[in-house]
């Protein structure tokens, strides 16, 4: 009897320890420029140009018992053809012409440089997971500079570890509200249009 008692204990405890132990994951998020802009150029052309400068695309872990293993990741070519068109799309919305290239053309640069996402246990029935994302932008125009930098942060509470589709949403909400409060500062249009 003893025997079946430790049997299905060690079954149970092995049940347990699987679970603790999540895959890693490879996002494909979507960021989205939703606001609306005020119109302050006249079409001139703009060169535009998205970067992403992270020394690694792992933006952290999901948790669990073996951490390690579970890395969450995001590569600059999931996400950046997405970045240009929105950028490029904002752009336009501010009354300019978005171009690749362009000698003499005001250029934008937009480069991602931090992309986080943090696992807390609060306790063992309430988790969180902490993300954030900056973007650091530098606009020229003939001989005048300005540059910025804008970050957004996330908290989302969970019972059991997001999976990749709910981990793909948090991280293109986050991206997404970076991007917006880049377009939101008005001393970008107005260094364009001069």
């Amino acid at each position: 009897m003893l025997r079946y008692v430790l049997v299905g204990a060690a079954v149970i405890l092995t049940g347990v320890l699987a679970g603790c132990g999540l895959s890693p994951q490879y996002l494909k998020p979507e960021p989205r420029f939703t606001g609306q802009l005020v119109k302050v150029g006249q079409g001139q052309p703009v060169t535009v140009t998205v970067n992403d400068a992270r020394p690694s695309p792992v933006i952290g872990t999901r948790g669990g018992l073996y951490a390690q293993s579970s890395a969450i990741s995001v590569s600059g070519p999931a996400f950046l053809p997405r970045l240009q068109a929105e950028t490029d799309a904002a752009v336009r919305m501010m009354g300019f012409t978005p171009m690749a290239q362009g000698a003499g053309n005001a250029q934008i640069t937009l480069t991602l440089t931090e992309l986080s996402y943090r696992s807390t246990e609060k306790n063992p029935l309430a988790k969180e997971a902490q993300l954030q994302a900056v973007y650091k932008l530098e606009a020229r125009n003939g001989t005048r500079h300005y540059s910025g930098r804008y970050a957004a942060t996330l908290n989302q509470g969970y019972a059991s570890a997001p999976n990749e589709q709910a981990n793909t949403d948090l991280v293109s909400q986050v991206l997404s509200e970076a991007l917006q409060r880049v377009f939101n500062d008005p001393a970008i249009g107005q260094l364009l249009a001069y």
